[in-house]
């Protein structure tokens, strides 16, 4: 009977979109991920409508660490909580998104938050610098593992509205639709502010000198493309000593930091099921 129990216990684990073999509770476990949001936000900032959207419609510059802990909230809900939890984190985003449209000042395009194209830009190269900061970071990928990442993060993509037909299933193809917006990136007023806000986000002096380093290594994970728009200059031998040391950190981060409940709770889940991860 007791036997029984456990195996029907096991059997009605809700894992949410993933689960304990899939490659994104792998990457996303690992708080070294955090350079890759960085770099996201770096990249992603260069699209001008992108941009314009997020400078005409919120005031990040005053939240800095609101938004981000709910843009890291939403990452990690999504990858390891419940599937209705994920599917509420998606009707949520999709009810911001709705009204958010306007003209942008520098192009004097259209835009809406809720753009196909937009959508993927901001999926696409957020899939991609968590990819990067893993392999840099934390350890190798193999080719099957990045295209399994790709190909599971569709579902993350669907949340906000997206079709599955309409999201890169492969690293190529992630890697293709990004390359189709290189002719709408360009530098503006508005990426440098959100290139400083990344960089320079309001902090204590003790704390500064640990940000300025991840700051570096999201940097170091920029395509030379961004870095000359940016006008950043790479330094080879900088990059080369940050590299361990972001390692390390988030090696140590792993070990002293309490985990996101969400991961805790996923780590639970996991353990009832037989499962590790």
């Amino acid at each position: 009977m007791g036997a029984a129990a456990n195996a029907d216990a096991r059997a009605e684990v809700d894992y949410g979109l993933f689960g304990p073999s899939s490659v994104a509770w792998r990457l996303h476990k690992e708080p070294g991920l955090l350079i890759g949001g960085l770099r996201a936000l770096m990249y992603q900032a260069l699209h001008p409508l992108a941009i314009a959207a997020v400078e005409q419609h919120s005031d990040y510059k005053k939240d800095v660490w609101g938004r981000f802990n709910r843009t890291s909230n939403y990452v990690m809900v999504t990858v390891f909580g419940a599937t209705e939890e994920a599917r509420k984190m998606g009707r949520r985003v999709r009810a911001i998104h709705r009204p958010i449209h306007g003209l942008d000042r520098v192009t004097g395009l259209p835009y809406a938050a809720d753009d196909p194209v937009l959508l993927l830009w901001i999926h696409t190269t957020l899939v991609e610098s968590f990819v990067l900061a893993y392999e840099h970071f934390v350890r190798p990928l193999s080719p099957a593992a990045k295209d399994g990442y790709v190909a599971e993060m569709v579902r993350q993509a669907e949340l906000v509205g997206l079709a599955a037909e309409q999201v890169p299933d492969s690293w190529a193809a992630n890697d293709a639709f990004i390359d189709t917006q290189q002719p709408m990136l360009q530098l503006t007023q508005t990426a440098l502010e959100a290139l400083d806000t990344v960089l320079h986000p309001p902090l204590s002096v003790l704390r500064r000198p640990g940000w300025w380093a991840l700051g570096q290594a999201a940097v170091s994970l920029l395509p030379d493309r961004a870095v000359e728009l940016y006008g950043l200059r790479r330094l080879p031998m900088a990059e080369a000593a940050i590299r361990p040391f972001a390692s390390l950190g988030g090696r140590l981060a792993a070990r002293v930091l309490p985990p996101a409940p969400v991961l805790l709770e996923a780590r639970r889940k996991a353990a009832v099921a037989g499962k590790r991860f």
